[in-house]
This record gives structure tokens, sequence and C-alpha cells, in this order.
């Protein structure tokens, strides 16, 4: 597929060495095809990394993407240039007007702090709002997979007694929704985080359906039963080093970490990490954009009127 993507987005260079499609606006503006409107509300710190993990994942169907880059008004990024934060991010101001296909919320590093705590919380249950009217199908990633929980369902969130971290299986459970077609009886993905939502919390809202989870790590893949939310407890978009360079930067801090497991060869933090879960990662973002965005979405997104 060819994920559309402003000219000169950082992301489009690396992405184009990986062999990766990556149109650009000017040859997307020559194909007379409607692309799905995508918005990600990005949260992570280094907003660089997320946008070129997100963007590999979606590019693995037919289907041409447009992704719209949004950023949190109520706060500051500190680990991202305020010049790229100009150049290629919105606010919410921006576009509330507007209709998306698609929508995903990533994760955040805040997930020690209680929900009302985190300094965006407010503006951020605004946009969670504004997704059940604006946006066709929204995909929530680990804290925000947790904190779109809380807010839609009040499902609690509990502290892990240490952190998790590494690659876990996971058995899939209902081969049966389109979400997990073509993924094998167990899948493996990342997980980093301190904090967990639990299987009998989820199971007492019937809208809402565990597709995929782990002994290890939990609750992995919930989906919404109309298709309109699906939250991922976990990072099957995470490159091959990601857990490799948040080791090694908190083993500097002198924090202590363990070994991320079931990801170096022989458990040699200085080895080339395995990568063992790219298949899960694209399967599911292949099906999500096929079954549960292009599929099902209005051909005429309309705006709402002033």
């Amino acid at each position: 597929m060819p994920v559309k993507v402003q000219n000169d987005l950082p992301a489009r260079a690396i992405l184009e060495s990986e062999n990766i499609f990556v149109m650009d606006e000017t040859r997307a503006l020559s194909q007379d095809i409607r692309p799905l409107q995508i918005l990600i509300l990005n949260l992570m710190p280094i907003k660089e990394d997320t946008e070129m993990q997100l963007l590999r994942a979606l590019s693995n169907t037919p289907l041409q993407v447009d992704c719209t880059f949004l950023m949190l008004s109520t706060h500051e990024s500190r680990n991202t240039s305020q010049s790229h934060l100009n150049k290629f991010y919105i606010t919410f101001n921006d576009i509330r007007r507007h209709k998306f296909d698609g929508m995903i919320i990533t994760g955040a590093p805040v997930e020690n702090l209680a929900y009302e705590d985190v300094n965006y919380w407010d503006e951020l249950t605004t946009i969670m709002e504004w997704t059940k009217t604006h946006v066709h199908s929204t995909l929530h990633i680990c804290w925000g997979a947790q904190a779109a929980l809380y807010y839609h369902y009040g499902i609690p969130k509990y502290p892990r007694e240490k952190k998790l971290s590494g690659i876990y299986r996971h058995k899939v459970l209902h081969h049966k929704v389109p979400l997990v077609r073509g993924m094998d009886d167990y899948i493996m993905a990342p997980h980093s985080r301190y904090t967990e939502v639990r299987r009998e919390d989820i199971e007492k809202f019937p809208e809402l359906n565990i597709l995929a989870e782990s002994e290890e790590a939990g609750v992995f893949l919930i989906l919404r039963n109309d298709g309109s939310q699906i939250f991922l407890q976990g990072h099957p978009e995470y490159d091959r080093m990601t857990l490799n360079i948040e080791y090694h930067r908190d083993l500097k801090k002198g924090l202590n970490p363990d070994l991320p497991v079931n990801y170096y060869e022989n458990n040699n933090p200085y080895s080339r990490p395995i990568l063992s879960w790219r298949t899960t990662c694209n399967t599911l973002y292949a099906n999500w954009l096929n079954y549960y965005v292009y599929q099902t979405t209005d051909y005429i997104l309309k705006m709402d009127e002033d």
C-alpha cells in the first residue's frame, strides 16, 4: 500500500530505503481514488520514531492511506523539536469539524500517574469523546488503550509488581473475527509497561471481546463488537531495536532494569535482538484497515456544519 505523507517528512527517506511504497502529495493527487483518512494522535516523547513505526505498520495493504499527525495543545513536547511539530503536526482545533475513517491514539510514558493527574487529561478526554462521532474506527495502543478503557467504560488499571518488558506469546481466541484473520494460534508481540487492565473487568462489558491474551502479559487485544474501538495492551508496531534502546537507557539511569524476555540471542544485551513479531504487526494493521475501516466507512466524509 502507498502511505501518503508530506513531501519532506523525515521518516519518508528511511521507509523508502526499506522498499516501503511511500507516496508524496504530488503523486497522490494524480490518482483517481479516495485515500483513507487516518488521524494519528502521537503521545510518545520521541515522535519521529513513533511516526516511522506507525507508517511502516500501515504500509501492508493495497489501500492508499493519508496520515495526519495530531498533537496536544495543552502539553509541550520536550523531546521533539518545535520546528518538526510546527511543520508536520496540527492541533485538535484545526480538525474538530472534520471526520476521519480511522484514528490511532498511541501510548505515553505516564502510566504510573493517575489518569486525572496527567496534565493533558482534559484535552485527551475531549478528543476521545469526539472520536465517537467523528472517527469510524479508533485503534488505541498501550497506555492509550488503558486510558480509553477507563474513560469509555470505567475499567481501572492496576500496577504490576515490576515492569513488563519483552516479547510475549499470546493465544488467539476467536479466529473467525476479521481482526485476527490469518493469524496463527499463537502470536508474538512486544510489551513495555508498568500497569495492566484485567480480564475480569473487561468481561463486565458484553460489547467488548478479548481476542488475544498471554499467560505472562495478560490481555493483549480487545475489540468493541461494532468495530468502532480497538484496544492493544502492547506495542506490535515496535521496531527491532526499540526495547533495546529502552533497556540501555534505563541501565544508564541506574534503574537496574530486568532484561527484556524472549528478546536477545542467548540473553546477551549487546547482541542483535531477535525480530519475532513483524508478521503479527503487519496482519493486525492490514486487517484493521481492510475490515474495520475501508469496507465499512462512508465514501464521503462530511464535515460538521458551522
